[in-house]
């Protein structure tokens, strides 16, 4: 299959798996999928926040979890991540992790506030500086004992992803 094919087929794949699921009551209406560099799908899903109690369970986040057990590495370079709307800062976080270069959304940000959905509130702390008492309480109460263990981990020449 041609990579813009494929994009297609999952485009409509994304929005079909988020229209059932959504309709389920099992999350909201969010789909996504991963797909190689050579167009072949590696995923699809979407959101399952409800179902799975899990605010993490974005339609990206599943999206590249199951991918990646796919391939069997937390490392998806090359590949293009489908979604039906632009990723939320945890969903962009994840897919930079990814080592995902390449984004194709439906939705714009402005889409997701306007049916009540607040990514603009995490962008707006980010953007300010994180300096919202209100969202984190920040403490260094613990520094030096965390510091120890990531010397640790740097001494021990463990993976850096």
């Amino acid at each position: 299959m041609q990579k813009q094919e494929a994009i297609e087929t999952v485009m409509k794949e994304a929005i079909k798996k988020a229209r059932e699921t959504m309709n389920q009551d099992l999350g909201g209406p969010f789909g996504a999928a991963v797909i190689d560099s050579n167009g072949e799908i590696l995923s699809i899903t979407s959101n399952s926040v409800l179902s799975d109690h899990d605010p993490t369970a974005h339609a990206e986040m599943n999206a590249i979890r199951e991918a990646s057990k796919k391939i069997g590495s937390h490392d998806l370079t090359g590949c293009i991540v489908v979604t039906t709307a632009y990723p939320c800062p945890m969903c962009l976080g994840g897919i930079i992790w990814a080592n995902i270069k390449t984004v194709i959304y439906g939705c714009r940000p402005k889409d997701t506030e306007s049916i009540g959905f607040r990514d603009d509130f995490i962008y707006d702390f980010i953007d300010g500086g994180r300096q919202d008492p209100n969202v984190l309480q920040l403490s260094e109460d613990f520094r030096d004992e965390c510091l120890l263990l990531f010397d640790e981990y740097k001494t021990k020449n463990k993976t850096i992803y």
